[in-house]
């Protein structure tokens, strides 16, 4: 797979050999089920799926206490 290198990764993890790799990112937090930091930036730590999940709930229960 030819994927190309990134040099404005907005991941703060620069030890990472992914880091900069989108497709290799994108695969690497596939196969352990969380998001890479470029799509869940405000995770406090946790990148899981179930993290992601219970932060948009809750966004989505504020927007709708605004109606």
């Amino acid at each position: 797979m030819n994927c190309v290198n990134y040099d404005s990764c907005p991941c703060p993890k620069v030890s990472c050999p992914n880091h900069g790799y989108c497709c290799k990112c994108v695969i690497k937090h596939k196969n352990t089920d969380s998001l890479p930091y470029c799509l869940f930036e405000d995770n406090g730590g946790d990148k899981s799926n179930r993290n992601y999940y219970n932060k948009l709930k809750k966004r989505f229960e504020c927007e709708g206490n605004n109606d």
